[in-house]
């Protein structure tokens, strides 16, 4: 992925839902202005969520997501109409598709009903208004039903699309485009050190994601990325003339870097950055601190947020594990999830330990942080039990005032 490529996870992710047949596949299509989802008249064409990523202006980069109906019967209908559902945990706004024919029923008012308790901005779609326009009557009583504004769009005749995006810009919530990764902790010309070692599991000739948008933030705060493998970091820092405003570090190599970089000179990594940008920081660090009381037997979950090739070194399967059974001296049980195969029930690990999640989008991220503090689980992410593990978790929180405070309070 180039720099210049908003990854899905940065994308404002706009799901689509209603029954069968009322248009939201076309929807997506006009949206998009592309032919992205299969438009059939036959009842259930979409049967998993379809995906796709572009500009939308004035909303900018997003991510639309068809889903499959929400009235799909039988066995298989089941599971899809559950998949469909499952993905209100990644959804920033929902729109809710059915036409003049079908109104807002049980499982649209229903499906309402958890897009309001999720906090996910709603809109209702009257779509197919070239063939019959809801009446006055039916938009407001839709309007009351869903608690949510009402449009009337025409996706065959491209009727009423410009105003739904507009209307759509409108609902992103504000807070969304202040968030950064590292930009706050810096000043124009100040300079950031990155440490980068190669990582296998990487694509040949490329950063891995986390380094990428790390970097990018940098660029555009106007400040100065200095990047290096942590074989070439003391000759880096030897070289800049000046001690530099942060060092970020890749947290594999975090025992290797602290060793390297003078104690006055604020030290923390990529993942932890991502734990504070996604996550929950002080959440992540009470998790880390339950290690202590891990038991022989304990089962503990290490799930990341995408699927890749699995190398001989790979982090999570291979070093993770090696470094807990070296910290406790426990004998403990590990099993593993990827992609969006999070477990649903939780409740009998003693401990999750969750990837940096940058293929995730932030509220896919507290939906999952959520599911274990609903569960009595504690978690933690990769970088942040890193650095507990080798001992230099508070100094690693140093830039966090308020997550080193969770420290400081135990």
């Amino acid at each position: 992925m180039s720099m210049n490529q908003t990854p899905s996870g940065e994308r404002t992710h706009i799901a689509i839902f209603g029954r069968r047949n009322v248009g939201k596949s076309s929807l997506t299509n006009a949206l998009t202005g592309q032919e992205v989802s299969i438009v059939s008249p036959v009842k259930g064409t979409t049967t998993d969520p379809v995906r796709k990523a572009m500009e939308l202006l004035p909303l900018g980069p997003i991510l639309i997501i068809d889903t499959a109906g929400l009235d799909d019967e039988g066995e298989l209908g089941a599971q899809r109409v559950r998949r469909t559902r499952d993905i209100l945990k990644q959804a920033d706004i929902a729109i809710l598709v059915t036409d003049a024919e079908t109104g807002l029923g049980g499982c649209e008012q229903e499906l309402a009903a958890q897009v309001r308790a999720k906090n996910i901005p709603l809109m209702v779609v009257f779509n197919k208004t070239d063939l019959a326009a809801p009446s006055t009557a039916m938009r407001q009583q839709a309007a009351e039903q869903a608690q949510a504004p009402v449009f009337a769009v025409s996706s065959a005749a491209k009727e009423g699309i410009e105003e739904l995006k507009l209307a759509l810009a409108r609902m992103v919530p504000e807070h969304e485009g202040q968030r950064r990764l590292v930009a706050d902790l810096l000043r124009p010309n100040d300079v950031v050190v990155l440490v980068t070692p190669i990582d296998s599991a990487a694509p040949k000739g490329r950063l891995i994601l986390p380094q990428q948008q790390v970097a990018r933030d940098i660029l555009d705060t106007g400040a100065v990325a200095v990047v290096a493998r942590e074989t070439e970091l003391r000759a880096a820092l030897a070289s800049l003339g000046r001690k530099p405003r942060l060092v970020v570090t890749d947290s594999q190599a975090f025992e290797l870097v602290a060793a390297e970089v003078p104690a006055d000179v604020p030290l923390t990594s990529f993942s932890i950055l991502f734990a504070r940008y996604k996550g929950d920081l002080a959440e992540l660090v009470r998790g880390a601190q339950a290690v202590a009381k891990l038991r022989d037997g304990d089962r503990v979950l290490i799930a990341e947020g995408c699927t890749h090739h699995r190398q001989k070194d790979d982090i999570g399967t291979v070093k993770i594990p090696r470094w807990l059974k070296q910290h406790t001296g426990r004998n403990l049980v590990l099993e593993y999830s990827s992609g969006m195969a999070y477990p649903r029930e939780l409740k009998e690990y003693a401990l999750a330990v969750h990837c940096g999640a940058c293929m995730l989008n932030r509220r896919e991220m507290h939906w999952r942080i959520r599911q274990a503090q609903d569960a009595g689980v504690p978690i933690v992410n990769y970088g942040v039990l890193i650095a507990y593990l080798h001992g230099i978790l508070p100094r690693c929180l140093a830039p966090f005032p308020d997550a080193a405070a969770v420290l400081t309070a135990s």
